[in-house]
Parts: structure tokens; C-alpha cells; sequence
């Protein structure tokens, strides 16, 4: 009986010191994420903060309804749409290609993570140099198309009093401006995306490979029935992961071009910064728990995808 107690005394002291040494960072949860989270829902569902009426659900149909969300929602869903499949394919194929022998593979490894230490400022003014209409991209295109003939770059316009002149692409006010930010967004996140995919191919067993080029298989075939199977959780995080920071593309947007964006470049975040300016914080909180819903919905979509995907390969 003695021994029992003594055991139960120390099971509850184990309890307690595990408890004490959790209690700060379950606190930090509760106070800067959790309790945030419920304040969040409570805006959306008030007409105001100064009168706290309740509406229930009349801010979630106005803030759909709202044609300014509709536009946002639909240029963050075209750059996901385009961003991170690149982001994890390109990711992938440079992870293969640095587990080859290769020439100068450190310092192309170091090459693609240069990125990661470049602030954000530096970041944009470089591509301010390099997609402004009179940039060095335009210049080089010009140049290339002047030289072979292959297009016309400049664009001829005519004035009001007939005069006719050329005029190269804006890229940020023209149909194209989401094309220097998918770049941009590559150029960012493709080296810390290889570098985690390049862990995981080393964590690939040796000699399952080995088996298969004994029974000889290629390696594309290798590639596809053994390392994929190894590698598709390492694939569902790097697409949550470019999928999260897809929708945080909002800081090198507007220092590129401010808070009104031309065309495509209105995401979700330009309007909830809008949103927040104007002090309209029931559209602000009801516009971040739709978003919130969708990103949920489609990080569960993608477990569910990676399951099965997993099982068939297993079978």
C-alpha cells in the first residue's frame, strides 16, 4: 500500500513540474491566439464596437457580397493558383537536381538560399529597377525583339492630334503585374523549399533504391514509385507552407505599389488593410474568418489527397 502511494505521490509530482514548465507557453497560446481568435468572431458578429448589437451572420453576406472582397479574393486565389504549384514543382526539381554529382553544387545551394537573407526593402528595389517601364527588363526585351525579329515589343499608340508614339509595358498596371510578383515570390521561397525537400531525399532508405536498380528500374521509375512515396509529406507541407505565405504576399505588394493596387495585384490583405484603415472592423473580422475557413478547407483537402495518395502508392 505504502509503495503504491509513494508511486501515485510521484506520478503526481511528474504532473505538476511537466504542468509548471508548460503553463508559460499555454498561457502565451491562450493570451496572444486563442483569446485573440474569439475576439475576432465577436467583431463579426456586431454591428458596431461602440453599440455591440448582435447580427449574427449579416456581416459574413455583406463583406460576400461586397464587389471590392469579391476582386481581392479572386486575384489571391489566381496568384495561389499559379504561385505554389510552381513553388513546389521548381522546389523539387532543384532538390533532384543538387542530389546529383554535380559541379559547383554548394555554391549553387548557397545561390538559392541568398534570398532568404535579403530584406524585403532591398528586394523590392531591386525589382522596381528591373519591371519599371523603363526598366531593364523592357530595355531586354526590346533589345532581344529588335534583334531577332521574332515580336514587336513596343506598343504603338495614336494621340488626339494623330502624332503616333511607342510606349513599353508598365508591368504593375497592366495585365501582367502579377507576373514580377510570381517571380518574386519564387525567387523568395524556392531556396528554403529545396533545402526541405533535399532533406528528405536523404532521408530516403539507400537500399529500397538499391533493390530497385538491381530488378532495374530506371530512374525516372525510381523516382516515381519509391522516393514520391517517401516524399509526399514532405510535398503536403512545402504546398501548406508556399499556400500560407501565397496569401502573405501582401507586404512586397504594397511596397511595390501601395495600398490600391492596379488589377490583379488586389489581394485579400489589401482589402482587410483597407478595411482596417476606415476603422470598419466587422468587415475586417468577417473577411479574416472567411479566409481563415477557406484556408482550412483546403489545407484538409490536401491531407485527405496526400492519404490517399499515400495508400495507393503503399498498395
Amino acid at each position: 500500500m505504502k509503495a503504491t502511494l509513494v508511486k501515485l505521490n510521484r506520478k503526481l509530482g511528474d504532473k505538476l513540474y511537466s504542468g509548471a514548465f508548460l503553463a508559460p507557453s499555454f498561457i502565451g497560446v491562450m493570451t496572444f491566439f486563442i483569446a485573440p481568435f474569439f475576439v475576432v468572431i465577436y467583431y463579426a458578429m456586431i454591428d458596431s464596437p461602440v453599440r455591440q448589437n448582435f447580427v449574427w451572420f449579416d456581416n459574413f453576406e455583406r463583406v460576400l457580397g461586397n464587389w471590392a472582397f469579391q476582386t481581392a479574393a479572386q486575384h489571391t486565389i489566381m496568384f495561389s493558383a499559379i504561385a505554389v504549384p510552381l513553388a513546389v514543382a521548381l522546389a523539387l526539381g532543384l532538390a533532384v537536381l543538387l542530389e546529383q554529382k554535380i559541379p559547383a553544387k554548394s555554391q549553387l545551394r548557397t545561390f538559392f538560399l541568398s534570398p532568404m537573407m535579403v530584406p524585403v526593402a532591398s528586394i523590392v528595389l531591386i525589382w522596381q529597377v528591373l519591371f519599371h517601364q523603363n526598366g531593364a527588363v523592357n530595355d531586354l526585351l526590346s533589345t532581344i525583339g529588335s534583334a531577332t525579329g521574332w515580336f514587336s515589343y513596343e506598343r504603338f499608340y495614336t494621340l488626339s492630334d494623330g502624332r503616333v508614339i511607342n510606349q513599353w509595358i508598365d508591368w504593375f498596371s497592366s495585365g501582367y503585374n502579377q507576373f514580377p510578383i510570381v517571380l518574386l515570390f519564387l525567387w523568395k521561397n524556392l531556396g528554403y523549399n529545396m533545402i526541405l525537400f533535399m532533406a528528405a531525399l536523404n532521408n530516403i532508405p539507400k537500399d529500397l533504391i538499391e533493390v530497385a536498380q538491381i530488378e532495374g528500374g530506371g530512374a525516372f521509375y525510381i523516382f516515381r514509385t519509391v522516393k514520391m512515396r517517401f516524399l509526399s509529406p514532405t510535398i503536403l507541407f512545402v504546398t501548406i507552407l508556399s499556400l500560407i505565405n501565397s496569401f502573405r504576399v501582401f507586404r512586397e505588394v504594397f511596397l511595390l505599389t501601395g495600398a490600391h493596387p492596379y488589377g490583379g495585384l488586389y489581394m485579400l490583405q489589401h482589402y482587410m488593410n483597407n478595411m482596417f484603415e476606415a476603422l470598419d472592423f466587422q468587415s475586417l473580422a468577417a473577411a479574416a474568418i472567411i479566409m481563415c475557413i477557406v484556408m482550412i478547407g483546403i489545407i484538409g483537402l490536401l491531407f485527405l489527397i496526400e492519404s490517399r495518395y499515400g495508400k495507393d502508392v503503399e498498395g
